[in-house]
């Protein structure tokens, strides 16, 4: 049972304040809550002048109980309606989860500083315009003189792990390497990870230059055991603070991700995920060559493709879109896998299907359906 406590607003006064427009129902928010609960807690424990007030958009006394529950800063009553309301008209707030901060004054300095918590943690505060120029300009001068080697090394640690030994990661530079962020107990890992394996293992028979390092989102080390079990692949070993360190360090949001780091050392894509989604291992090396070449290809095979089909699957018609046209990242809502670019879209309803999912309604009688094939 959590005990709850008043807090007298003038304990806040003189301090820098986050404003935390959150609620349970939103698995962004859940997702984003230990990533400010850990900042809070460090900042904390140095004696910073930092306090959070949790804002809800929960459904119910129930709801907010529980979710307040996880997290170690007051909020505002969930009955005082008016000053949630108040504080949402004020700072115009459209979406959450969403974190504004005010300095010992008063004043607005960040409106949404859900991005820096993400990208910087602790280091963010106190929020500052000077502050967040520093350290964008240190990020800049990282990825600028980036290194596998410095990626992957932790605390004298130059090796990474397989299955049965230590792998040096000198054994790695000159190789195309993919950072693999993934958790157990996450089932759209749990998907991509069984097709990556297939992309992994088709590259390797063809001796390509390809390797993965899986990197535990896991927040303990029977995760990790647990999914890189399944894995092919090497391993990061299972240390926190450098797994917390390279996942910032990527500004990985969402898992499963794939980072893709070129044969140089320096990121080839942040996409790797999508890209073989929608390729599989014709993705590889995921150079923007390859990738324009790939678009290229699906044009071409476009040209192919009805301007608008009768899909068995939808009561409207759907429009053949380019990535010019309306089409873009999407989910396919035939076979649930990614899709990029080209599609058949109903606009109304926000209905879209890969090409080769398009099963045409048939009006002949000798049979009910053709399969229009995208190879």
């Amino acid at each position: 049972r959590h005990c709850w406590e008043q807090v007298s607003l003038a304990d806040l006064e003189g301090k820098i304040i986050g404003l935390y427009f959150s609620a349970n129902w939103y698995a962004e928010c859940e997702n984003f809550n230990p990533v400010l609960s850990s900042m809070y807690i460090h900042l904390k424990d140095v004696g910073s002048n930092f306090e959070v007030v949790f804002i809800s958009s929960d459904e119910s006394q129930a709801s907010f109980d529980q979710f307040h529950s996880t997290m170690p800063w007051p909020a505002i009553p969930y009955s005082d309606l008016q000053s949630k309301k108040s504080l949402t008209e004020m700072f115009q707030i459209e979406g959450i989860p969403s974190l504004v901060i005010l300095n010992q004054r008063g004043e607005t300095i960040h409106l949404d500083a859900v991005d820096l918590v993400y990208k910087y943690g602790d280091q963010a505060f106190p929020f500052t315009s000077e502050r967040i120029a520093e350290l964008e300009a240190g990020e800049k001068a990282k990825h600028a003189s980036q290194t596998l080697e410095q990626l992957l090394s932790s605390k004298g640690k130059d090796y990474v792990i397989s299955h049965s030994e230590q792998v040096p990661i000198s054994k790695l530079v000159g190789k195309t390497v993919g950072l693999y962020f993934s958790a157990s107990q996450c089932p759209p890992s749990v998907k991509f990870t069984q097709r990556l394996a297939c992309v992994y293992k088709s590259l390797k028979e063809k001796n390509e230059d390809f390797e993965i390092v899986f990197v535990s989102m896991d927040r303990d080390e029977s995760g990790f055991t647990e999914c890189y079990s399944n894995m092919p692949w090497l391993a990061l070993p299972c240390e926190e603070e450098a797994l917390r360190v390279l996942s910032r360090y990527f500004d990985i949001r969402g898992i499963p991700s794939l980072i893709v780091i070129g044969p140089e050392g320096k990121t080839v894509s942040r996409e790797g995920r999508n890209l073989i989604n929608l390729h599989l291992e014709m993705a590889y090396p995921f150079t923007e060559a390859q990738i324009q070449l790939l678009r290229e290809r699906m044009d071409e095979e476009a040209k192919k493709y009805s301007r608008s089909v009768n899909h068995m699957g939808h009561r409207h018609l759907l429009n053949l879109v380019s990535e010019d046209t309306g089409g873009g990242p999407f989910i396919c809502c035939e076979c649930d896998d990614q899709g990029s670019g080209w599609a058949y879209q109903c606009i109304d309803c926000g209905y879209e299907i890969h090409l080769k999912c398009a099963r045409e309604i048939d009006d002949s009688p000798e049979k009910e359906t053709k399969v229009i094939n995208f190879d």
